[in-house]
């Protein structure tokens, strides 16, 4: 299913959130701008202040030790400069008498007169400076501190800095939203070529754009989708060739079903027919020993022929296709037979319960792997006692043959080629499955064959450098 072109709601773009983030972390310098901007403002304002209000108290202090060598007209000339001064920069002055009485106070300010600062930022930028008081005599004068002006100075030029402020985040929001989407277009390509990518179609190449790590994402993309490309042939290539080698699996079947019938209504009748005929010679010439003896040799080469014309049939002879059958019910069928031919080995068969009903292709490898391993035992192994179990699980089933006999060798020497365990190793490996040949701590051998319960999609063919090659552990 192709992925939504938007994101769900709630979750916003990458293009969107890079963005906020770029514009969010302007803001956040502008605002320490501002408060960086506001401690130095209010350090200047403190400084200014307090350099006008020391110019002031050595005014003060000079015009008050004059008027006091003027006598009684000192007092009169006192009050007369004071009122001619008026403001002093930053400072207002105010004279009050000895009972509290104000006598004097300067005008207010005339500069921006009216307007105030908001209360909230002159409290926070407007320094806190003593006020100074000065003796005259029968009057005190007090120089007091007004930083108003000077505060509301600061608040215009915060007001008017906080717009051009905004004005340029907002165009530098718009500048990062456009770099941005020029920058991320590249990665529409990226979603466009993934997306195609999900519904199987690896054909679209991504382009360098000269960004060094989106060049490298594209180039990652370009090999996975060229490795993509030859897995795809290759699976390919792998079902043909599994269709080929079922269809040449199925004309071996069918030849091996037209050669057992021959088998049995040629070779069999004929070998029959001859065994009949030495039995009636043999009868007949009780008193010729020569013919009697003769005819005997012939009725045990005849009963070798028919037990080998036998076993030769039940190798070439599968499990019918239309009724398989369970995989237990195959294992202890094939064990009675072979108990029959070969009473002398002790045989053991051990089925787990409840045996799941297979495919034929996998009934027909259990049968022959079966067949094969016990056939070896019989001839090779020289094995007192075999055991066969069949277990599975939710995933495998697993097939085991372990005898006692004299186990595996490996004999580079050996030129006879096994046939049998190759078979074996390329029936298992058919199927998706595994098998291992193995000496036990207790000596023998043992065979054990796990095939999943679901066939594969390919076949799997044996590998050469496989070091678990039937071929390297045979038997001595």
């Amino acid at each position: 299913m192709r992925p939504p072109p938007f994101p769900p709601p709630g979750a916003a773009s990458l293009h969107t959130r890079l963005s906020l983030m770029l514009t969010l972390v302007l803001a956040l310098a502008l605002l320490a701008g501002g408060a960086l901007w506001l401690r130095e403002t209010r350090n200047a304002i403190h400084e200014e202040i307090e350099s006008a209000g020391r110019v002031a108290e050595q005014w003060l202090t000079v015009l008050i030790d004059e008027t006091r060598l003027d006598g009684a007209d000192g007092q009169a000339r006192l009050m007369s400069a004071l009122a001619a001064v008026g403001r002093i920069r930053a400072h207002a002055l105010e004279i009050t008498a000895t009972g509290g009485q104000r006598l004097y106070a300067s005008p207010g300010a005339t500069y921006k007169a009216g307007r105030t600062a908001p209360a909230w930022f002159a409290g926070h930028l407007a320094p806190h400076l003593r006020v100074r008081h000065f003796d005259a005599g029968p009057v005190q004068i007090s120089l007091l501190p007004d930083a108003s002006r000077a505060v509301l100075d600061a608040w215009d030029g915060l007001t008017s800095l906080a717009g051009w402020a905004l004005a340029g985040l907002l165009l530098a929001g718009i500048g990062c939203h456009l770099g941005l989407r020029k920058a991320l277009a590249p990665l529409r390509a990226i979603d466009t070529a993934f997306d195609r990518g999900a519904r199987g179609h690896f054909d679209q190449r991504l382009p360098a754009v000269g960004a060094p790590e989106l060049d490298r994402l594209a180039r990652s993309y370009n090999r996975l989708a060229d490795q993509l490309d030859h897995t795809l042939a290759d699976n390919a290539a792998l079902a043909a060739d599994r269709h080929f080698a079922r269809a040449v699996q199925d004309r071996l079947e069918a030849e091996r079903r037209l050669i057992a019938r021959e088998l049995h209504d040629e070779l069999s009748q004929g070998i029959t027919a001859v065994r009949a005929i030495a039995g009636a010679i043999q009868q007949r010439s009780t008193e010729q020993p020569g013919i009697h003896g003769n005819a005997q040799v012939i009725l045990a080469m005849t009963g070798q022929m028919q037990d080998g014309i036998r076993t030769i049939l039940q190798r070439l002879r599968q499990p019918a296709p239309e009724a398989p059958g369970t995989a237990g019910a195959l294992v202890e069928d094939a064990c009675r037979q072979w108990s029959r031919l070969y009473p002398q080995i002790a045989l053991d068969c051990r089925i787990a319960a409840g045996a799941p009903t297979l495919a034929n292709e996998q009934t027909h490898a259990l049968q022959r792997l079966l067949q094969e391993s016990l056939t070896n035992v019989a001839r090779h192994a020289q094995a007192s006692a075999v055991s066969v179990a069949l277990a599975w699980n939710a995933q495998t089933v697993t097939l085991s043959i372990t005898d006692n006999g004299l186990g595996l060798r490996a004999d580079a020497a050996d030129p006879r080629p096994r046939y049998g365990l190759l078979g074996m190793q390329e029936r298992v490996r058919a199927l998706g499955g595994t098998l291992r040949l193995e000496r036990p701590a207790d000596g023998g051998c043992r065979v054990e064959a796990s095939l999943p319960l679901a066939l594969p999609a390919g076949p799997s063919a044996p590998h050469a450098s496989d070091p678990r090659s039937p071929s390297e552990e045979l038997r001595a």
